[in-house]
């Protein structure tokens, strides 16, 4: 005879265990925050303090000048610049942890856009550091000159900030997705999706000048990067001080009597710790 607890077939059904079938949505949005704002540090260390510290464009003296006398911290701003890049893929999957359950489709692209923006980025550390060797004298550039070997130092500086530019296409890029995701969850003020969206078109804009119209671009640029500052510093700031409101998001089903714990754990998104 079946035990009272077995099933029709004899076989036990398969008991669900609340609070495994995905992680806490507060724990890794507050997880995605504290890594966003790692990335505020060491990038803005690398993109928004060293190169501008570095980089004359078209005065290549002047470049290899700053590159020689700051040398130290310039192979910092390399490495700071390679976990940067790092760190963005770490926080592209830890949002598509939290927010894959909006739109899959939409969360992959996300993290699509970010490792290519990040791996451009990566790259495009070879000419900085190539850069910083000629400049240093571990490549022999004698046969070339002194005013030679300046403009080698120029023009690999200049490749980086370019290739800088074409990463931040999918700087741009990634935003948008994320912006969807978070706009459809219910998890996220408005306001601050909106201001996502629009940085993530801001970005563009950006980019496009500079290679399009730099003259407009230097007009434009102090400008143009201010919705992209804010709305990444406030989706930053978010993420760790409130984590997500799930107030708002609808609730999981309860779950079905004899229902595998595959199934149940496809159905819960937002339960929260």
């Amino acid at each position: 005879m079946s035990s009272p607890g077995d099933t029709a077939t004899g076989d036990k059904p398969q008991r669900v265990v609340h609070g495994t079938t995905r992680k806490s949505p507060k724990r890794l949005a507050r997880t995605a925050g504290v890594i966003y704002l790692l990335i505020a540090v060491f990038g803005g260390f690398a993109q928004g303090f060293l190169q501008p510290k570095m980089y004359v464009p078209g005065d290549a003296a002047a470049t290899t000048e700053n590159v020689v006398a700051n040398e130290t911290l310039m192979r910092l701003g390399i490495v700071s610049d390679l976990v940067n890049e790092v760190l963005l893929v770490l926080l592209a999957f830890t949002l598509y942890a939290l927010l894959k359950h909006v739109h899959i489709a939409a969360a992959r692209a996300m993290v699509a856009l970010a490792i290519l923006a990040a791996g451009i980025t990566a790259l495009d550390e070879v000419f900085e550091f190539a850069g910083l060797q000629v400049a240093t004298g571990a490549v022999d550039m004698s046969a070339i000159g002194v005013d030679g070997s300046d403009s080698m130092v120029l023009l690999m500086l200049d490749t980086q900030h370019y290739g800088l530019l074409i990463a931040q296409i999918f700087f741009g890029l990634w935003l948008a997705p994320l912006a969807y995701l978070a706009y459809q969850s219910g998890w996220f003020p408005k306001l601050l999706t909106l201001v996502l969206a629009v940085a993530a078109g801001c970005y563009l804009v950006d980019v496009f000048t500079a290679f399009l119209a730099p003259d407009l671009n230097q007009l434009i640029h102090g400008f143009i990067t201010v919705p992209c500052i804010i709305a990444e510093i406030w989706m930053a700031g978010y993420l760790v001080t409130v984590g997500v409101n799930t107030k708002r998001s609808m609730k999981a089903k309860p779950p079905v009597i004899g229902a595998f714990a595959g199934d149940v754990a496809g159905a819960s998104t937002s339960g929260v710790r």
